[in-house]
């Protein structure tokens, strides 16, 4: 099979980097900043600039940008330029509450114009130096579903890449992403398109391609907890074989994944965000629902490597 590149799905509160640099490990072709309020950027920049932080390790590296207003949307951008990411994404795919209640994510797909509009000032402030990207959803609900219209206008707005989450916002992250909306969109459009929903495993990577034909993969919860699906996934499509994750590769990813996390925070933040990261790892396991309870009440990170250790000598 061609190179089909890999996107880590940026997920508020999961792809921080920590995380990042550790899909980046296990060859995750793109990884993505986790979502930052525009707003934040020009009012606020000193705190929201550490969601846009990054490494050259981390590279390519893209910004994920959102909000509702074209020319705070573009001022954020430029904001952007000085950090020079390999691109910039506009989100108007987020289904969550206090996001598409202020009128952007997914809220916009109600709102075409507008998010036409948002879409050309943006591309006007960041120039032919850096890609625009355009994330979104197949609609607002059943009834609604304007991903194709919707994706042809962002691509006549300017955006360089479109990436589809087969879901709409009504669905948030509920039942099932509906590739045949991907496929459709990949022979309307004439800028790469990627896919994204329900890739979970090498088989299901290789089936998105096969029914859909989209020019990448975006990944987001099927990674969590599992950042070794991106090599597996290279794999597979290379030889069509790839190597389950031992017990001893989870619980070593898990705590790299808890010393890559101290090196960017302080441990009591650490503790507090991994106790939903690290629970990701155990999840089904033999006895990983008492472990779980006991990373829950952990007060340093410390506490939590022995947990880990434990369960895995144990568990041998």
């Amino acid at each position: 099979m061609a190179k089909i590149p890999l996107y880590l799905a940026p997920l508020a509160g999961y792809t921080d980097q920590a995380f990042r640099r550790l899909c980046k490990d296990f060859r995750v072709d793109f990884l993505v900043s986790e979502m930052v309020s525009a707003d934040g950027l020009i009012r606020d920049k000193a705190k929201t600039v550490n969601y846009v932080y990054f490494t050259d390790y981390e590279r390519p590296y893209g910004v994920q940008i959102f909000g509702s207003d074209p020319q705070v949307m573009a001022k954020a951008a430029e904001t952007l330029i000085s950090f020079r990411p390999d691109f910039v994404d506009i989100n108007m795919g987020c289904p969550v509450k206090k996001v598409v209640k202020r009128g952007a994510g997914s809220a916009l797909m109600k709102d075409p114009q507008k998010a036409s509009e948002i879409v050309r000032e943006v591309k006007k402030a960041l120039g032919d130096a850096i890609p625009l990207s355009v994330k979104f959803r197949s609609g607002w609900d059943a009834q609604n579903q304007n991903y194709r219209d919707f994706g042809l206008m962002m691509q006549d707005a300017g955006a360089d890449l479109l990436c589809l989450h087969a879901r709409t916002q009504k669905q948030m992250f509920s039942g099932h992403a509906n590739w045949e909306h991907i496929r459709i969109l990949k022979k309307a459009v004439s800028i790469p398109l990627i896919g994204n929903g329900d890739v979970d495993s090498p088989e299901s990577a290789q089936r998105m391609i096969r029914d859909t034909g989209c020019d990448a993969i975006m990944i987001g919860r099927g990674a969590l907890g599992r950042p070794w699906l991106f090599g597996q996934i290279k794999d597979y499509f290379d030889t069509g074989n790839y190597s389950p994750a031992t017990k001893d590769m989870i619980f070593y990813t898990a705590q790299k994944h808890l010393e890559y996390a101290l090196m960017s925070k302080e441990e009591f933040v650490v503790v507090r965000e991994m106790r939903s990261q690290l629970c990701h790892y155990i999840k089904g396991m033999p006895g990983g629902k008492e472990l779980r309870a006991k990373i829950n009440h952990a007060q340093s990170a410390d506490e939590i490597k022995s947990m880990i250790r434990e369960f895995l000598q144990s568990s041998l």
